[in-house]
């Protein structure tokens, strides 16, 4: 009897599908960013989105993570289109099944690490002040920094800022995690650290992390690169 046939592993479920998405810019004429973009985000996957400067990467970014809107086409979370939703409904998606880690750490000078990250799990409102503060301690001190908590930006080194603006990023246990040149101002080896915290949140997380670089270190382990040329994606190559 021949043996029966290894069975294909199921296919994994995108938590955010791109259909034909467009973003103009209105004037005369109308300046196109993105165009015809179709994509699948998975879970448990890291997928860097790279291209020359002005290709339209970061705009493709801001459209997935429902920062800005399409003037065309469809953007589907776990199924559910995002594109009828008003302003304020984007803004309380983003806040729970987002996080967002840019080139600028953007932290609040005026407040501490843990102040920092506590923001939007207070924000959310569905934990009390108490688990606030231990859920933004306990991703600090996972994120190597529990004995910086009180610190205020500026007694942070730039790979420690950015390690709480992943923090941050993490605090309302998103589905998707949105980098913007997130290694932009760091050295050598802070780069690398912040790339494998990436790695860390797709592969042993399960989340999907989509990252926007020019940092080969990022494309070169990603689990999928997505190439983008003149506002159009033109490769998407798996890497594992």
């Amino acid at each position: 009897m021949e043996a029966a046939p290894p069975e294909s592993a199921a296919p994994i479920t995108p938590v955010l599908v791109a259909e034909h998405l467009e973003r103009k810019l209105p004037g005369d004429p109308p300046v196109t960013l993105v165009t015809d973009i179709d994509l699948a985000i998975e879970p448990g996957k890291f997928t860097a989105i790279v291209g020359p400067s002005g290709c339209g990467k970061s705009s493709l970014l801001y459209l997935l993570g429902l920062i800005d809107r399409p003037t065309d086409g469809r953007l589907l979370l776990e199924g559910r289109d995002m594109m009828p939703l008003s302003g304020d409904e984007r803004a309380q998606i983003r806040l729970r099944h987002f996080g967002f880690v840019f080139q600028f750490h953007f932290l609040l000078p005026e407040f501490t690490a843990l102040d920092n990250v506590m923001m939007p799990i207070r924000r959310l409102g569905r934990l009390s002040l108490p688990g606030a503060r231990e859920r933004a301690s306990d991703l600090l001190t996972s994120m190597g920094l529990g004995d910086k908590l009180h610190k205020p930006p500026d007694h942070l080194s730039g790979g420690e800022r950015q390690r709480v603006a992943i923090a941050r990023a993490m605090a309302n246990n998103p589905l998707l995690v949105l980098g913007d040149e997130p290694t932009g101002n760091l050295d050598s080896t802070n780069s690398a650290r912040v790339v494998e915290l990436f790695r860390e949140l797709a592969h042993e997380q399960g989340r999907a992390v989509v990252c926007v670089t020019h940092d080969p270190g990022i494309a070169e382990v990603a689990d999928i690169r997505v190439s983008m040329l003149d506002g159009r994606i033109c490769e998407v190559l798996r890497q594992t």
